[in-house]
């Protein structure tokens, strides 16, 4: 299996949304997408699946490394050649890979957030910065453009968070800021024991306000000169943007359940989103 098999392998096998709005793109800009979810897929397993901190903090510390090889010229592991092969043709700053593995080792190292603040710090390690490098793979005119990629990482995030409260829960990770439960009067412990009320339908509506602020904030920033370059984020917003309205006409139960979109109906909105754009 070569570097770009592998990498198209794991987006495949993940059943994420972004893989949807891969499909309509020309092979190259495919190619290189690819890896770079690849690459995000890879950082991210290691905090999710290593139980040992040390032991992913070493993890993370050789794909450190490994992003050094990608720039030098000889990475080991598969995304990285992958890797290697984009950073050719594409312009993928070193410094803003490094910083989706500092986002992911926030996990390692805190499982609350004080503030908002705080949070999007967070979210713009691990989805701001992603959205950045995306549409310099996409390929853009207008520098605009990059306010609406780092404000489509946001609301991508803050979606997530919606989407995976009770499964964060289950980690012992609460990504709702401390000062939002204080203000709907909803205890950590009735998210950890999965305890749904009115004040946490009241809490989750606002956090959906808040995701909905950013996905109408990053359409505001995307210049008609790019609009059909960045077509499979306005495809990834579609899909996501779906998901988070089922989220609150559901009610927000999130403690105990996951909901999501069939794959027929993902491909359903990547094609007629592909189409309008």
């Amino acid at each position: 299996m070569n570097p770009h098999d592998y990498c198209q392998d794991k987006a495949a096998k993940s059943g994420s949304s972004f893989y949807y709005s891969f499909l309509f793109l020309p092979p190259d800009k495919r190619q290189a997408i690819t890896a770079l979810y690849a690459f995000c897929r890879e950082v991210d397993d290691v905090v999710d699946e290593c139980h040992d901190v040390d032991l992913a903090h070493t993890k993370l510390a050789w794909w450190r490394t490994e992003v050094d090889r990608i720039f030098g010229g000889e990475p080991t592991h598969p995304v990285g050649l992958a890797l290697r092969d984009v950073a050719a043709r594409v312009s993928l700053p070193r410094e803003q890979l490094l910083e989706i593995i500092d986002g992911m080792a926030m996990d390692l190292e805190q499982a609350r957030y004080g503030d908002f603040k705080a949070l999007q710090l967070y979210c713009y390690r691990v989805a701001s910065v992603v959205g950045l490098l995306a549409a310099e793979i996409f390929g853009y005119q207008d520098r605009q453009t990059l306010r609406y990629a780092h404000d489509l990482g946001i609301a991508f995030q803050l979606t997530n968070i919606i989407r995976d409260v009770g499964e964060d829960a289950r980690r012992g990770r609460i990504y709702l800021p401390v000062e939002d439960l204080e203000r709907f009067g909803v205890p950590a412990r009735d998210i950890l024991e999965a305890r749904h009320s009115e004040r946490f339908r009241d809490l989750m509506q606002f956090q959906y306000a808040r995701a909905e602020h950013f996905y109408d904030q990053a359409f505001s920033h995307l210049p008609d000169v790019d609009r059909k370059s960045q077509r499979p984020g306005l495809v990834m917003a579609a899909i996501y943007r779906t998901l988070l309205r089922e989220i609150a006409r559901d009610g927000f139960l999130v403690l105990d359940r996951r909901t999501s979109l069939t794959p027929v109906r993902k491909i359903w909105i990547a094609g007629m989103t592909w189409m309008r754009a």
